[in-house]
């Protein structure tokens, strides 16, 4: 994932960076080529945040890889909250004959789970805690 610059000479902040991902960079991408990414900036201490999240069995890749790299010293592992954007629905006749009602794709927050911490979540917010360690 490429590195956000500092634009002025001075030190670099002491805070966290967000990675703020459109769905635009992640169409095209491998499920396992979207987690090495997600996994990278997570293991540099980024929370990473999905514009149009992972599909379900995305999201249970991602949390068994997560498991297997967990380690005391290193890497505590993920938390992750997700929640849907409002639904997108075919009212016309043929459109509810094809099943083409869907779930419109969703936004996701991953972060260390050393760092971050979920406060609310509902429909239309997630409010989380994050701490530089």
């Amino acid at each position: 994932m490429p590195k956000a610059t500092n634009t002025d000479d001075s030190e670099p902040s002491d805070g966290v960076q967000i990675d703020l991902i459109s769905g635009e960079r992640m169409d095209g991408m491998a499920t396992m080529e979207k987690i090495r990414m997600i996994l990278d900036g997570v293991h540099d201490g980024n929370i990473v945040i999905l514009e149009e999240g992972l599909t379900p069995d995305e999201e249970s890749r991602l949390i068994e890889v997560t498991m297997a790299e967990i380690s005391p010293d290193e890497f505590n592992g993920i938390e992750i909250e997700t929640y849907p954007k409002s639904e997108a629905r075919d009212s016309s006749l043929l459109g509810r004959i094809m099943g083409s009602d869907k779930v419109e794709t969703k936004l996701t927050v991953i972060g260390p789970a050393n760092q971050i911490e979920t406060l609310h979540k509902d429909e239309t917010l997630i409010s989380a805690l994050v701490s530089r360690n």
